[in-house]
C-alpha cells in the first residue's frame, strides 16, 4: 500500500486539542469507572418532537430526495429572515442577506477562505472557539489574538490593539454569549465594534451559536441589532444549541450582502445545499412553537444554579455564567489547567475541558458544560469535595 503524504496545507492545520480529552475519558471509562463528563459541548436533550415529526413527514416526500437548489430553498431563507424579525427586530432580505450553512462551524471555517488572502490578518478572541483557527489555517492567513480577561468582563479591549494591526486587519471574530467564558456582550461594546470596523474597514463575524441562552432574564443581543452592523458584518446562527439539533448540521449566516454572496459562491463549489427534508425541519424549528426553547433555557439556568452553588459550598470560588451552556471555572493554585483537568478525571472521574485548549489566555481556567442532569452535577460536586483540595 502506498502511503501518500498529506499536503502542506493539511500539515499546517491546528491539532484537535479536544480529541485528546475524548481519548482520556474513553480510557478511564474503559477501566470500568463511571465518568461524569462536563467537558463536552454536545447538547444532551432530544430535538423537540414537532421538529422531528416535520422531518419524518418531509422525508416521505419524493421531491425531497432530489437535489436541493444549490443555495438552499427560499422557504428556509425566508424563515431565517422571519426569525430575525420576530426575535431581534432585524430586517433581512432573504435572497441577498441569508446564506444556508452546513451548521455554524462550516460557515465559520469558510469565511476566512471567502475574504482573506494568504498573509492577511484577522483579529481572533483568546480564549476562543478553536475552529476559528482552522479556517484561518485553511486561508493561510495570520491571527492576531485579542485577550479576553476577567477584569474586562471577557470582552476584548480594542484600545490595547496597536493602530498598525487595526489598520491592516481584514476580519474580526466575536462570539457572545461566549464559548468558553459564558460572558455576554453589551450594547455599548457592540456599538464600539461597529464604529471601529467602519473606521478601519474590516469585516466583523459574530458567532451567535448560543444566542438563545441568556440567564437572569437577560436575552442576548444580536450584533445586527446595532445600527450600521449590516454595513460591516455578518452573524452566524446555528440550530444546534437553540433546538438541540447538533447532529442535523444546519445553520445560516445573515447580514452584509457582499459577504453572504462570497459564502454562497464558495459553497456552490462544495455542496448542493442540505438534504431538503432537513431544510423543512429547520423551517419548522424557526417558525413553529418556541416553548421548547424557553423550557430549555430554564433547564440550563436551573443546572447553572445547582453546579455553581454546589461548587461554592465546597469552597471553590467560581462565578455564574451569564449565557451559553458553559461555566468558566478558575483552577486552584498549584495546577495548570491541563494538570487540574487530568487530576479531576483520574481521581474524581469528572471530566472538564482545560482552558489552555481555547488559547493562551484560557490558562488558569477549566470549562464545565451544563449538559448533564442535576443529580449527576451534584455527584460531581461530591466527588470533587472528597478530593480535599478546597
Amino acid at each position: 500500500m502506498v502511503d501518500f503524504e498529506q499536503s502542506k496545507l493539511l500539515q499546517k492545520l491546528p491539532k484537535q486539542f479536544f480529541a485528546n480529552l475524548v481519548q482520556k475519558v474513553a480510557a478511564i471509562t474503559a477501566q470500568g469507572h463511571d465518568v461524569i463528563n462536563l467537558g463536552q459541548g454536545n447538547p444532551d436533550q432530544p430535538t423537540p418532537e414537532h421538529i422531528v415529526k416535520r422531518l419524518q413527514e418531509a422525508s416521505e416526500n419524493p421531491i425531497n430526495h432530489k437535489y436541493s437548489p444549490f443555495r438552499g430553498y427560499s422557504y428556509l431563507k425566508k424563515a431565517a429572515a422571519e426569525f430575525y424579525k420576530r426575535e431581534y427586530g432585524v430586517e433581512l432580505d432573504p435572497e441577498k442577506e441569508v446564506a444556508v450553512l452546513f451548521g455554524g462551524k462550516a460557515g465559520l471555517v469558510e469565511i476566512p477562505q471567502c475574504l482573506l488572502n494568504p498573509g492577511d490578518i484577522a483579529l481572533v478572541p483568546d480564549p476562543g472557539y478553536p475552529d476559528y483557527w482552522s479556517g484561518m489555517a485553511l486561508a493561510q492567513a495570520k491571527m492576531e489574538f485579542m485577550p479576553l480577561l476577567e477584569e474586562n468582563e471577557f470582552l476584548p479591549d480594542y484600545k490595547s490593539i496597536s493602530p498598525e494591526i487595526l489598520e491592516s486587519a481584514k476580519l474580526l471574530f466575536l462570539n457572545y454569549p461566549n464559548n468558553p467564558t459564558g460572558a455576554i456582550a453589551t450594547e455599548d461594546f457592540f456599538r464600539e465594534t461597529v464604529d471601529l470596523a467602519k473606521k478601519h474597514r474590516f469585516c466583523v463575524v459574530h458567532d451567535f451559536a448560543y444566542g438563545a441562552i441568556g440567564f437572569d432574564g437577560n436575552k442576548p443581543l444580536s450584533f445586527l441589532q446595532i445600527e450600521g452592523a449590516k454595513d460591516i458584518g455578518i452573524e452566524v446562527y446555528t440550530l444546534s444549541k437553540t433546538y438541540n439539533m447538533a447532529g442535523w448540521r444546519v445553520g445560516f449566516a445573515v447580514g452584509n450582502e457582499s459577504v453572504i454572496s462570497a459564502i454562497e459562491l464558495l459553497q456552490d463549489h462544495l455542496y448542493v445545499s442540505l438534504f431538503p427534508a432537513i431544510q423543512e425541519a429547520a423551517e419548522e424549528a424557526l417558525l413553529g412553537s418556541q416553548e421548547c426553547v424557553h423550557n430549555l433555557v430554564k433547564k440550563y439556568e436551573s443546572r447553572r444554579e445547582v453546579l455553581i452553588n454546589g461548587l461554592r459550598k465546597i469552597g471553590w470560588e467560581v462565578e455564574f455564567p451569564k449565557g451559553s451552556f458553559f461555566a468558566w471555572l478558575k483552577v486552584p493554585k498549584g495546577f495548570t489547567s491541563e494538570e487540574f483537568s487530568n487530576y479531576l478525571l483520574e481521581h474524581a472521574h469528572v471530566a472538564v475541558a482545560p482552558g489552555i485548549g481555547f488559547g493562551k489566555y484560557g490558562e488558569g481556567y477549566v470549562r464545565a458544560g451544563l449538559l448533564t442532569d442535576e443529580d449527576k452535577m451534584l455527584e460531581a460536586v461530591r466527588r470533587i469535595q472528597a478530593l480535599g483540595i478546597f
